[in-house]
């Protein structure tokens, strides 16, 4: 200890209901949740619904490309020359790879050095699916590409070169797939967020729509049109334009995905500390745990202690970087010795991978097998 591991009966359970919460579509694995090759391979070979991969970084992509991955989707623009030239020459080679763009200024980038080379570059268009009402923001802060004026001057640049082309439409809808609309102790709030959910699944459904119309009508229909989340697979499903629907965190299923409502999938990843002390006979300490995630800095952030049941985090220490402290809740029985294990819940899904370099893989209660996770391969890409 510590270590990380997956649990592969719930990782298979976790598969076959992401699978199924997708009706028709395919089903593109969001490696920025996953972070490990091995279990990469093994959800892709799960179901035939499971086809391609959507990275977060160029490097990533390189890295995936030279393991024999292909239908990479890059999740995010890329700026750096050196990122694009080696990916464009693995599109040379015949790999299928696509760009994310949500600017002229991304085009031109990507068009100058594909130019250069002589291969010619598939591009997808990233378009802001938050939805906005007066005094609020429902969404987060990711292209400037909000509908199709905006968007229309972009892919008018892209028609007109020959050395790129429109391959793909993207909008991901975080304010539906990446927000709890469960929270214990927050009734209020869980109700408002529900209604906006609502609300917002048909401005987006509508958005995505004309934009694909709009294409189509210029000429520059998008073969990909790829949607959602894994919180928000159930309404992405049933647009008619969606080819495709983005799943990553459901696999694992981190400690954030106990706040939905609408679905529930098993705890198939987590890692353990060491109990180290014992301070009071209702507390005790480990060694290590303050795995935090990221995005705004709040509790919902903190790992969450696992097994054995009834422990809690410390609400003045938390989860520390060298020491973390546990205390029993109630009247439940803390029957734990120095060097017992204590498990946790990560808050988020691949980032647990950036601080071990494997993942035991238990099946039947045994451990039998060992997936290195990026870091384990000496990767680490942001």
């Amino acid at each position: 200890m510590p270590f990380a591991y997956l649990d592969r009966d719930l990782l298979d359970l976790n598969i076959r209901r992401i699978a199924a919460a997708a009706g028709s579509k395919t089903i593109r694995i969001a490696s920025k949740s996953i972070r490990s090759v091995e279990t990469l391979r093994y959800i892709l070979n799960a179901d035939d619904r499971f086809e391609g991969v959507m990275c977060y970084s160029a490097e990533e992509a390189c890295f995936l490309a030279e393991k024999g991955f292909d239908n990479l989707l890059l999740g995010y623009p890329t700026w750096q020359a050196s990122g694009i030239e080696r990916l464009v020459e693995w599109i040379g080679e015949g790999r299928r790879i696509v760009f994310m763009t949500d600017c002229l200024e991304h085009v031109e980038r990507i068009e100058g050095i594909a130019r250069a080379t002589g291969v010619r570059v598939p591009l997808c268009l990233d378009i802001d699916m938050s939805s906005d009402y007066p005094g609020l923001r429902f969404g987060v802060w990711r292209s400037p590409l909000s509908g199709w004026d905006s968007v229309r001057p972009v892919a008018e640049r892209i028609v007109r070169s020959e050395s790129v082309w429109l391959e793909g439409v993207m909008g991901y809808e975080a304010q539906i797939a990446g927000v709890g609309d469960n929270v214990p102790g927050a009734a209020l709030k869980n109700g408002l967020i529900r209604l906006l959910k609502k609300r917002s699944i048909r401005e987006v459904a509508a958005r995505r729509k004309a934009v694909v119309e709009n294409l189509r009508s210029m000429g520059a229909a998008p073969g990909l049109v790829n949607a959602g989340g894994t919180g928000s697979l159930a309404s992405s499903r049933e647009e008619e334009v969606v080819t495709e629907l983005t799943a990553g965190s459901g696999f694992y299923s981190p400690g954030l995905f106990d706040d939905y409502r609408g679905f529930r999938y098993a705890p198939a990843a987590g890692f353990a500390v060491e109990v180290v002390r014992r301070p009071r006979a209702d507390i005790v300490t480990c060694m290590g745990g303050g795995y935090v995630a990221s995005g705004a800095a709040e509790r919902s952030k903190l790992p969450r202690p696992f097994l054995p049941e009834g422990l809690e985090l410390m609400p003045l220490e938390g989860a520390g970087e060298v020491q973390t402290p546990l205390r029993r809740k109630g009247d439940s029985e803390l029957a734990l010795a120095l060097g017992d294990p204590v498990f946790f819940r990560h808050a988020k899904a691949g980032e647990l991978c950036e601080r071990f370099d494997s993942l035991y893989v238990i099946s039947n209660g045994a451990v039998v097998d060992r997936y290195a996770t990026y870091r384990g391969m000496g990767e680490n890409f942001l």
